[in-house]
């Protein structure tokens, strides 16, 4: 269910805006979808995990915050990360 060290690497890598960069609001987007997307996956096979499921909706939560956050301060960067993850907003 958790993010392979080095597919997190590797979104870190492609979604940072400088070198080093964790905290951007694009990074933090990306990794939260690809557990996101992990989560829906292991809930497809175990439709009774109800503390998964609670997880998922905190970070699909956490995910629309950032979103938010960065609509609101920069809506380039925000149609730029939504096309890029494939996200429909």
């Amino acid at each position: 269910m958790a993010i392979a060290a080095d597919r997190k690497k590797e979104l870190i890598k492609e979604y940072a805006r400088n070198e080093g960069d964790t905290g951007s609001p694009e990074v933090q987007i990306a990794v939260l979808t690809e557990h996101i997307k992990n989560l829906t996956e292991h809930l497809k096979v175990h439709k009774k995990d109800f503390a998964t499921r609670r997880g998922l909706l905190t970070m699909v939560g956490q995910r629309s915050k950032f979103l938010k956050y960065l609509r609101n301060s920069d809506p380039d960067r925000y149609t730029s990360i939504i096309q890029r993850l494939g996200l429909r907003r």
